[in-house]
C-alpha cells in the first residue's frame, strides 16, 4: 500500500479497498499506521472533496513545489512606472480618504516606519487622509489608539519617529536604547515609580532647571525609552526656537499656552514598553504586570507581516530601506514559510529588483492590472521619504549627470502616472527634472511639473514656492520655464515664483469698523 501510495496523487481509502478488494476498515487501519510514521498525510487535497484523503508526503511535497512552480511563471514583471503607479494605490495616496477610521488604517499600515517627524503630519499623513488635522491624531493618541516612538535623532530639529498600535507594539519596535546622564536616569527612575507625569510634576520632583528637564526628556524619546499622550510637544521640537525664518508649520489652532514649561514640554510623559523585558506601558511597582515578551520568531513574523502590509509586493531593497535588523535574511524565512502555506506567493514581480519577492494574495492581481499607464495620468507630489515613494528605496533613482536625489526630510519628488519626472530639494528651490527622450512624452512631462509645483500653492500646501534653479542652471534656460509661466510662475532676480494670491479685504456693514486690510471704514453720508 505505500508503494501504491508513492506513485498516485491524492486518493480515498475507498480507491484503494477498489483497487486491492480489500475491506475498507483494514486499509484505513493501515493508512492510520503509516500516517504515524509520517509517510502519508491526511486532509483535504481534491477540488471539492468531503471526505478523508490521503497523499503520501513526498507526494505532496512535489506537487506543493510543481503548483508554486506553475504559480510562479504567470508573472512577467511589471517595470518601475508599474510599480510605482501601484504603491502610491496600494498606501492609498492615489485616492486619499477622509474620516477617523481612514486615517486609523493609515496608520497601522504604517506601524513602525521610520518617518522624519518634520514631514510626518504636513506630508505624509496628509498625503492620505483629505481632511487631515492636527487634533486628530492626538484624539487617538489620547484614547489610546496609537502611540509614537522616537527612533534616531536627526539634526537639532528633527527626528526619525514611528507610530504604532499599542497591542501591535512590543512586535514590531526594535529594541530601546539607554540614554545617558544623571537627569536622565532620575527623569526614568521617576517615571518607572509614578508612571505617566505632565511637566510640572518632572520638575517639582527633580529640581532640575526647565531646559535641562525638556533635553533629558529627549534624550529619553530618542533612546526609544520614553513617549507622550501627544504630539504636541513633538510638534514644539520640530518647529525649534521661535524666529523670522521659513520653517514650515504644522496645521492647527495655536493658542497662548497657560502652563509653565518651555515648548516641547507639553502634555503628559511616561515609559514605553520594553521589546525585551515586556514591561507595562505605565511603570510603576504598584501597576499592573506587564505584558509577556514576544518571542524572535514571533517579532519577525509580525515584522514580515506588516512589511508586506505596508507594500503589498515586498523586495529586498524596501526591507533594507527600512532599516530593519539583520536585513533581509530577517524576513526571508517567514515570508518563504507563509509561501508553503499559501499565505503569500512568491515570484519576479518587478523588473530590475531581486529575485526574491513576495506578494500577498491580490497584490499580484493589482499590479499587473496597473502594467499599462492610465489613459488619464496622474500627477502626485511626495515627501521623497514618504514609503509611497519607492524611489531611492526599493528602485534606484535614474541615471544622471551631477547634483543626485536623496531620500531626505524636506525633499520632494513628482511623479506622473508612476514616473519620476522631478525632485525639489530640501529648501525648495534646486528643481531636478527627469524627462523623456522623445515627443510628446518630453513636453508633456514638463508641463506635468509645472502644474504639480503650482498645485503645491494653489492647493494650500505652501504659501510660496521659488524656483532658483533647475537642473543647476538658471531656471529661465530650462524648458520647464514655459509651462511655470503658463502655471502663473513670475520670473524675477532669484527665480521663478508663484505666491498665493492675497485676499481681498471685506468690507464691514457696520460704519466705524476696521477692514481686514487694517483700513478705516468710513460711513456713508
Amino acid at each position: 500500500m505505500s508503494r501504491w501510495a508513492r506513485t498516485h496523487g491524492p486518493f480515498r481509502a475507498e480507491d484503494v479497498a477498489a483497487r486491492f478488494g480489500l475491506p475498507i476498515a483494514p486499509v484505513r487501519a493501515v493508512l492510520e499506521r503509516l500516517a504515524e510514521k509520517e509517510r502519508v498525510v491526511e486532509g483535504e487535497f481534491l477540488p471539492g472533496g468531503r471526505t478523508r484523503e490521503w497523499c503520501d508526503a513526498g507526494v505532496l511535497k512535489a506537487l506543493k513545489r510543481r503548483s508554486l512552480a506553475k504559480l510562479r511563471k504567470e508573472i512577467e514583471p511589471v517595470d518601475a512606472a508599474a510599480f510605482a503607479r501601484f504603491l502610491v494605490e496600494w498606501q492609498g495616496v492615489s485616492r486619499p480618504r477622509a474620516g477617523l477610521d481612514a486615517l486609523l488604517s493609515s496608520i497601522e499600515q504604517l506601524s513602525g516606519a521610520p518617518v522624519p517627524a518634520s514631514v510626518l503630519e504636513t506630508e505624509i499623513l496628509a498625503a492620505r487622509n483629505l481632511t487631515y488635522k492636527t487634533a486628530d491624531l492626538d484624539l487617538l493618541c489620547s484614547a489610546g489608539e496609537v502611540m509614537w516612538r522616537g527612533l534616531e535623532s536627526v539634526g537639532p530639529h528633527d527626528g526619525r519617529i514611528g507610530l504604532y498600535l499599542p497591542d501591535r507594539y512590543l512586535l514590531l519596535a526594535p529594541p530601546p536604547g539607554r540614554a545617558e546622564g544623571k537627569l536622565a536616569g532620575a527623569v526614568r527612575d521617576l517615571l518607572e515609580r509614578r508612571g505617566a507625569l505632565f511637566f510640572s510634576d518632572l520638575a517639582r520632583e527633580t529640581g532640575a532647571f526647565p531646559r535641562e528637564i525638556v533635553d533629558a526628556l529627549w534624550d529619553l524619546v530618542w533612546s526609544g525609552e520614553v513617549t507622550n499622550d501627544t504630539l504636541a510637544p513633538l510638534r514644539a521640537y520640530v518647529r525649534g526656537p521661535a524666529s523670522g525664518g521659513s520653517r514650515r508649520q504644522f496645521r492647527g489652532r495655536s493658542f497662548r499656552s497657560r502652563r509653565a514649561g518651555p515648548p516641547g514640554s507639553e502634555g503628559r510623559w511616561s515609559l514605553l514598553p520594553s521589546p525585551k523585558a515586556g514591561s507595562s506601558l505605565i511603570g510603576g511597582s504598584g501597576g499592573p504586570p506587564g505584558p509577556q515578551a514576544p518571542t524572535e520568531t514571533e517579532r519577525r513574523a509580525a515584522l514580515t507581516i506588516s512589511l508586506l502590509g505596508r507594500y503589498g509586493v515586498l523586495t529586498r531593497e524596501a526591507v533594507h530601506a527600512e532599516n530593519v535588523s539583520g536585513g533581509f535574511s530577517t524576513v526571508y524565512p517567514i515570508a518563504r514559510g507563509m509561501e508553503e502555506a499559501g499565505r503569500v506567493r512568491r515570484g519576479y514581480f518587478v523588473a530590475g529588483l531581486g529575485a526574491a519577492q513576495f506578494a500577498l494574495p491580490g497584490a499580484d492581481d493589482r499590479l499587473r492590472a496597473l502594467r499599462q499607464a492610465s489613459e488619464e495620468p496622474q500627477t502626485l507630489v511626495l515627501a521623497a521619504t514618504d514609503p509611497a515613494n519607492p524611489y531611492g528605496a526599493a528602485l534606484a533613482w535614474p541615471e544622471r549627470e551631477g547634483t543626485r536625489p536623496q531620500r531626505v526630510a524636506g525633499a520632494q519628488v513628482v511623479l506622473a502616472d508612476g514616473r519620476l519626472v522631478a525632485w525639489i530639494g530640501r529648501a525648495e528651490r534646486n528643481l531636478l527634472t527627469f524627462l523623456p527622450e522623445s515627443e510628446p512624452e518630453r513636453t508633456e512631462s514638463a508641463r506635468a511639473i509645472a502644474r504639480a509645483l503650482a498645485s503645491l500653492v494653489t492647493g494650500g500646501r505652501r504659501r510660496a514656492l521659488l524656483v532658483a534653479k533647475i537642473d543647476g542652471d538658471d531656471p529661465a534656460r530650462s524648458e520647464v520655464a514655459v509651462h511655470l509661466r503658463e502655471a502663473g510662475f513670475l520670473p524675477g532676480t532669484r527665480g521663478y515664483l508663484k505666491r498665493t494670491p492675497p485676499r481681498e479685504p471685506e468690507e464691514s456693514p457696520v460704519p466705524g469698523l476696521r477692514s481686514r486690510a487694517g483700513e478705516p471704514e468710513h460711513a456713508d453720508a
